[in-house]
């Protein structure tokens, strides 16, 4: 704040000889810092002259030393009559408006005083200062910009200007300025925190620990500052330094439960569940309101497999936002493992209701309509399914739908319906003999002898120990040659409705690590098959190992890779869109379906994958590099020559830098 004083006779003042000795005691009384003695000669020199605007504005000046505010506003309002065209009166009323902080009536004045005199530009920072207590950023760094373009070296107005930027949201622009000020003040810099945190919010997180670890040890004991660091240590995933942080954090405010939720992200990331959940409890008890809480606990408790638990902090996220789709998509995957169908068909409409072309919901929905027995409705969605995505899994769930139903035709004595189930199971190319059993049998019940014959051989044929079969072939041989034919088909519990093939399934805790080690083993097996080129050995190990662990979304990458060196794109793609779909930031499998992409010159769908995979790492160099070749197919060179540089910046590959560097120089 600027503190004006002011003295001297104007030229066309008029006192008496005794106002006059009354005003000089004043002024010596002043030079003696005696204030309320010279207040006292003022006053009695204007009980002499009357309104007199010098003498108003001297008098004022002193009550405003003594602090005595009101009564300095009150005069100024009249000297302010007196004089109204000068400037220097409304500066000073807004000093004072300024210290008492009132900045709304300190604004007034000083924006009086702008349009009586723009020319002072000193007013633009006294302006600057009042909109940042106002909090008014945007308008007060407009004002610190008009102050700083004629006093460009005055430090004060652009460590405001820094901080009014930060405060703005302009994290960038701060921390250029904040960067400014540093290096002409390296020795006098103050602002490391607030240059830590414009740089942790443009994610220049390296650079923003330097400055935050400066901060922490120039004041220990500032807890924000502890926060901060925390934070940005976790972005980097310096998980043990952030660790040591946050107790510093709560040794400090062990109340400020408000970073609990940040905290118990990195206990859960750390594998430290107990404790991430004991977080998660005390942040969800503090702030009910914030669903991010109750979801990442339910998250942890899914994780650990704790289905029930997990399901219960889902259920409360969901009544409080109950838009968030990846919510419902959460709850409904937790009862679909607990093969809780109805309930997890609930959600699953939901979610189409808002989302109708999900095609994973759509997926999930048939399979749980499957696993309700309501098989028409599962082959319906089945075959719409398939309209758009020719998946072995879905291919191989219909049939069993198609068998099952037909089996229940079977036992309703509904034989047109069984047989158009099971002709359409043997359509689609079955090798269950189950769909050839049953088509006999529905044939036969028609009186359609020779078809069932036919069929019932192809049965036989399929599975030639099935007694069960032989023998009703034998019946029916026997009825034939009678001239007896069955006209119901009598289906008994030893005919087997097949169960729905699902994505997953939790196995009990004594049979966890028989489950694990065999996983292991066939994933084992299949990268031997792999390297040997023995493609199909591998495939057919990698699939029973995903019937141990259907959510790996490693071997499903490997699966999706054995299917693109056979040039099957199709399922390559199948397979890496799986990866993704259950681990949304799996960087591997963004790259290689960017790489399927890019291969079937889809360059718009490449260069999306390949984005994702650098938002995920943003040190994935040869994503920058797919990404450059992308662009560079274009004709783009400007983000061509971007991303090769970017490319050999994290690149490792000591080979790679000259052919790259060369293809810099053609485009550039």
């Amino acid at each position: 704040m600027m503190v004006l004083a002011f003295a001297g006779l104007p030229s066309n003042a008029y006192m008496s000889q005794e106002a006059t000795t009354f005003y000089q005691q004043a002024c010596t009384l002043e030079y003696q810092h005696n204030y309320e003695a010279a207040a006292e000669k003022l006053v009695q020199a204007l009980k002499l002259t009357g309104d007199d605007a010098m003498l108003y504005t001297k008098l004022a000046g002193l009550y405003t030393e003594l602090g005595r505010y009101d009564e300095a506003l009150e005069i100024y309002e009249k000297v302010a009559k007196l004089r109204p065209n000068d400037a220097f009166i409304f500066i000073s009323m807004g000093n004072i408006y300024q210290t008492k902080g009132d900045y709304k009536q300190a604004l007034s004045a000083y924006e009086n005083a702008l349009k009586i005199f723009p020319e002072y530009k000193y007013n633009y920072l006294n302006i600057a200062n009042v909109q940042y207590q106002l909090g008014e950023y945007k308008a007060g760094i407009v004002n610190y910009q008009k102050f700083l373009s004629a006093y460009p070296n005055h430090k004060e107005a652009r460590e405001n200007l820094a901080n009014s930027l930060l405060a703005a949201g302009d994290a960038k622009n701060a921390a250029d300025v904040y960067a400014q000020i540093l290096a002409k003040n390296p020795n006098d810099f103050k602002y490391y925190a607030n240059y830590g945190q414009a740089l942790f919010k443009i994610q220049a997180y390296d650079k923003s620990v330097e400055m935050l670890e400066k901060a922490v040890s120039i004041d220990p004991e500032n807890t924000a500052n502890h926060v901060s660091l925390a934070l940005a240590y976790q972005e980097l995933e310096k998980d043990e330094l952030a660790l040591a942080q946050y107790d510093v954090v709560f040794k400090q405010a062990p109340k400020l439960h408000s970073l609990r939720l940040d905290y118990a992200n990195l206990l859960a990331d750390m594998g430290k569940n107990e404790q991430a959940i004991e977080q998660y409890k005390i942040y969800t008890e503090n702030f009910p309101d914030d669903v991010r809480g109750f979801k990442n606990l339910a998250i942890l408790y899914e994780r650990e497999k704790k289905y029930d638990l997990a399901i219960a902090e889902f259920t409360k996220a969901i009544a409080k936002d109950n838009e968030d789709l990846s919510l419902k998509k959460e709850i409904a995957n937790c009862y679909h493992i607990q093969k809780d169908y109805a309930n997890a068909l609930k959600y699953y409409d939901e979610i189409l209701a808002a989302d109708s072309k999900d095609l994973q919901i759509k997926t999930n929905k048939a399979i749980a309509l499957h696993g309700l027995n309501r098989y028409e409705e599962a082959i319906s969605l089945y075959e719409d399914i398939l309209n758009w995505d020719d998946s072995k899994l879905i291919k191989d769930n219909l049939l069993t739908a198609l068998i099952a139903q037909g089996n229940l035709d079977l036992k309703a004595s509904n034989f047109s319906n069984a047989t158009k189930h099971f002709e359409k199971a043997v359509e689609l190319g079955a090798k269950d003999s189950e769909a050839y059993f049953g088509l006999a049998r529905s044939y036969r019940a028609c009186k359609m002898n020779d078809k069932a014959s036919q069929y019932y051989e192809e049965a036989i044929n399929m599975s030639p120990d099935n007694q069960l079969y032989s023998e009703e072939y034998a019946d029916f041989i026997a009825s034939t040659q009678n001239k007896e034919v069955a006209s119901n088909i009598e289906v008994t519990d030893d005919m087997e409705i097949p169960a729905v093939v699902v994505a997953a399934e939790e196995v009990s805790k004594e049979d966890a690590a028989l489950d694990a080690q065999r996983n292991k083993d066939l994933i084992a097996i299949a990268d031997e098959s792999f390297k040997i080129k023995k493609y199909d050995d591998a495939i057919r190990n990698y699939q029973a190992a995903l019937k141990i662990n259907p959510s790996d979304e490693v071997t499903l990458l490997k699966i999706g890779n054995t299917y693109k060196v056979q040039n099957d794109m199709t399922n390559a793609v199948d397979f890496y869109k799986k990866a993704i779909f259950v681990n949304p930031s799996y960087a591997d499998g963004w790259f290689n379906l960017g790489l399927v992409y890019a291969g079937n010159n889809d360059i718009s769908g490449c260069k999306e994958c390949f984005k994702r995979v650098i938002s995920i790492d943003s040190k994935y160099a040869y994503a920058y590099f797919a990404l450059a070749l992308a662009f560079e197919t274009e004709n783009n060179k400007e983000e061509a020559v971007k991303n090769y540089q970017k490319f050999l910046e994290y690149n490792t590959d000591e080979t790679q830098v000259a052919p790259v560097l060369e293809k810099i120089k053609k485009l550039s």
